[in-house]
């Protein structure tokens, strides 16, 4: 008779048990949708607009052939790129300032800092309006003051996207690059300055170096959210400065073409997902997940 397994050895549901919620959760909510996804964008519409079913390749042989597409995509990219950079540039000041101050007011700092999260993200976009519009806050400053006769346009335009994508994304930024700075050891900065390294050379040979995994984890996870963003440019932007998740919403809600629509998202789906596992193969995609503790 065989032995039984030891304890040890044996099948543990326990596990299995509390993930439960979890994983159904995202079996339900990302899974099966994405399946759906997949399965519509190989219908087809017909011209009576009902979606004919079948295994067809007329929608991804439009969506990768088609050179409009390929300019938006490109343009989509572009743009989250500029995004990208200007909140790096402009993020890492504050971000160094909130992980090095000596003052007894950081929580209130971070508190701040996490503000903006408590706005939607539609009406912080929209405020723009009220700022740089014609009639907004800008302009009449301006010609109160005299400066200009007339409002200046300064809506519907790529900056003003990219401004507007700035506004929404710096707190990503900010948080993922403080994260990265606070967990660099002060011993190795003052190491450096009792070596003869000045403040500047200490702070780009060691605090600059050990930050870039908090620049590249909040890098990457503007420039997804960026690149998928339709809200910006459909209130800031103008005509020409559509990105591709604006075609997505054009094809679904306003041509009702659900296999066109579910090619072009998946298309953007499949070119930002590997983005993200290329940086997850060489950085680790847990740095993220750190500025979210």
């Amino acid at each position: 008779m065989a032995a039984s397994k030891p304890k040890d050895e044996r099948f543990d549901r326990r596990p299995w048990l509390l993930l439960s919620p979890a994983l159904a959760s995202v079996l339900l909510l990302l899974v099966i949708p994405t399946v759906f996804i997949v399965v519509y964008s190989f219908w087809l519409r017909t011209a009576v607009g009902s979606e004919q079913v079948g295994f067809y390749l007329d929608n991804w042989q439009e969506v990768l052939t088609d050179g409009f597409y390929h300019d938006i995509l490109f343009q989509t990219l572009r743009i989250a790129a500029l995004s990208t950079l200007v909140c790096a540039l402009v993020g890492y000041i504050p971000a160094y300032f909130i992980a090095y101050t000596s003052t007894r007011h950081k929580a209130l700092l971070l508190l701040l800092l996490m503000l903006p999260f408590w706005v939607s993200y539609i009406i912080r976009t929209m405020s723009w309006i009220n700022i740089l519009g014609v009639s907004g806050a800008v302009n009449s400053t301006l010609m109160a003051l005299g400066i200009i006769s007339e409002p200046i346009q300064m809506l519907y335009n790529e900056a003003t996207v990219i401004l507007g994508l700035v506004h929404f994304l710096l707190p990503f930024m900010i948080l993922n690059i403080y994260v990265s700075l606070d967990g660099i050891d002060r011993s190795l900065t003052d190491a450096a300055r009792s070596l003869g390294c000045t403040g500047w050379q200490a702070f780009r040979e060691v605090t600059l170096p050990l930050s870039v995994p908090g620049l590249a984890a909040g890098g990457l996870l503007c420039f997804v959210l960026g690149a998928g963003t339709y809200i910006t440019p459909m209130v800031l932007g103008g005509p020409r400065n559509a990105m591709f998740a604006n075609l997505v919403y054009e094809a679904i809600v306003t041509q009702l073409n659900w296999p066109l629509g579910s090619a072009l998202s998946l298309l953007l789906l499949a070119l930002l997902g590997t983005l993200v596992m290329v940086y997850s193969r060489f950085l680790g995609i847990d740095q993220i997940a750190k500025s979210f503790r």
